[in-house]
């Protein structure tokens, strides 16, 4: 439908939009993020979610132009099998969806958050990995969220025309969520992985020309008509390898709160960008709530067996607003109990 284009482009171009200013105006010159900075555009990035959340809430159902009784009909039924509708008339029969839709977004967006939580130890450690200046830190996050941008929506409507057309891959989806949630559960603390062991990593260093010193904030450099990357480059291509690994985790757990593409692309794309800022919050701060990786398996596994169980939830009548309660509850009940119990400090010998 034409409205669907113009919308999803004029989000796209929003964000777009914000994102420049950000990059070209705020941060035109390579700096350290402080804590101010970073707390005032976590800030704008959560209130442009919440206000996406409001035009789902008041015109969701103009995503898919809906019109008259039989398009809700049909896009229900394609989109939002599990909705069981109780008003009668046509305009509430649309209120009822449009809740539904607003709804499953903000369970996606929180579930797209905590399990990112992972995601930002990670670029931290690829980051440091590399000893990468912290003023060059921003640029690489700005160009490894556009990438993002690029790659999760190819992947999020690839996996939507899967669903729709073999509905049996949320079974798959499912199995794989509930195999990863326990895997982080019984993960032991250190497992992690040196940067540069990174088969992507020992590729390009193999067959492209890498400089072994940083030059400023610049990706590559141009010598007698012969290309020469820098460091930052590596960093960039492995931020972009390990969005990718992490989406195979949260977009099958987003399809378990809707199967809507539009729904689980902006609650994908809106909790990535946000995480971009966040990121200079919760970098200093990971290490110390030490449940939080718990709350991620917990979440894991709860999104699968919702998968492996959508048939009989849909018969139920299971709501999303349900998922959003659980989610809610995970996510507070891990970082209370973190902050109860901290870590104790190692003593050193």
């Amino acid at each position: 439908m034409p409205t669907e284009y113009i919308l999803m482009g004029g989000f796209l171009t929003l964000i777009i939009f914000v994102l420049m200013i950000d990059l070209l105006v705020v941060g035109r010159n390579s700096h350290i993020v402080s804590t101010k900075e970073a707390l005032v555009w976590s800030s704008v990035w959560f209130s442009l979610a919440l206000g996406f959340y409001a035009f789902l809430y008041f015109y969701g159902h103009l995503l898919h132009g809906i019109d008259t009784p039989e398009r809700l009909s049909a896009i229900a039924s394609k989109y939002a099998p599990e909705l069981k509708f109780n008003l009668p008339d046509f305009a509430g029969k649309v209120s009822e969806y449009r809740n539904n839709m607003a709804t499953s977004y903000l369970a996606g967006y929180f579930i797209e958050q905590t399990l990112s939580i992972d995601n930002v130890f990670v670029i931290l450690l690829v980051l440091q990995g590399f000893s990468v200046p912290l003023k060059n830190y921003k640029t690489v996050l700005f160009w490894g969220v556009l990438g993002a941008i690029v790659l999760r929506f190819a992947f999020i409507f690839a996996g939507s025309a899967l669903i729709l057309r073999f509905s049996w891959v949320l079974y798959i989806f499912g199995t794989f969520l509930v195999f990863q949630g326990i895997k982080i559960l019984i993960k032991k603390d250190g497992e992690v992985k040196d940067p540069h062991e990174y088969a992507i990593v020992k590729f390009l260093s193999k067959y492209f020309n890498i400089l072994k010193e940083y030059h400023g904030d610049q990706f590559a450099l141009n010598y007698h008509g012969k290309v020469f990357f820098t460091p930052l480059m590596l960093v960039l291509v492995l931020v972009e390898f390990t969005d990718v690994i992490f989406a195979m985790d949260s977009i099958p757990a987003v399809f378990s709160v809707s199967i809507d593409p539009y729904v689980v692309f902006f609650s994908n794309i809106f909790a990535i960008i946000g995480l971009r800022s966040l990121f200079f919050l919760l970098a200093n701060m990971v290490d110390k709530f030490r449940f939080l990786n718990v709350g991620v398996s917990i979440l894991l596994i709860f999104v699968g067996l919702k998968l492996l169980a959508h048939t009989w939830l849909d018969e139920i009548g299971f709501k999303s607003s349900y998922s959003l309660y659980f989610i809610a509850v995970t996510i507070i009940s891990c970082v209370v109990i973190s902050a109860l119990f901290p870590e104790k400090e190692k003593l050193s010998n």
